[in-house]
């Protein structure tokens, strides 16, 4: 399950810096963005493909060119991030069991069913 989400998170952050460099380089063709990110062309085209079905980007004789909704999602991102990183601590801090210990390093161990979860004490 979190694998998966992993994935999804980390699609997003490439999806992102493909947004992001259409914002700054636009009108910018496949071939330019994929050597400016150093990503195979395939999978610039899948964001290209992603971003513009969400209308965040639109296709130009040039090259893709961003839509007023780039900039407004720029507006709020950081806050966005931040908002995630919340939800994502609740749900971790939720799945703690009532038994924590102190471990080594600073970090916080949980015993749950025989195992031992530590976490990092870096939030």
């Amino acid at each position: 399950m979190l694998g998966r989400m992993q994935a999804e998170v980390e699609l997003l952050a490439r999806h992102i810096r493909v947004l992001r460099a259409v914002m700054d380089h636009q009108p910018i063709g496949i071939m330019k963005l994929s050597e400016l990110l150093d990503e195979p062309f395939h999978r610039i085209r899948y964001s290209l493909r992603v971003l513009e079905q969400t209308g965040y980007i639109q296709a130009s004789p040039a090259g893709a060119v961003a839509t007023p909704l780039t900039g407004a999602l720029f507006l709020t991102l950081d806050t966005d991030i931040e908002d995630i990183i919340a939800l994502l601590s609740s749900v971790r801090d939720s799945g703690r069991g009532k038994e924590e210990e102190k471990g080594a390093g600073g970090g916080k161990r949980e015993r749950t069913a025989g195992n031992t979860i530590t976490f990092n004490s870096h939030q």
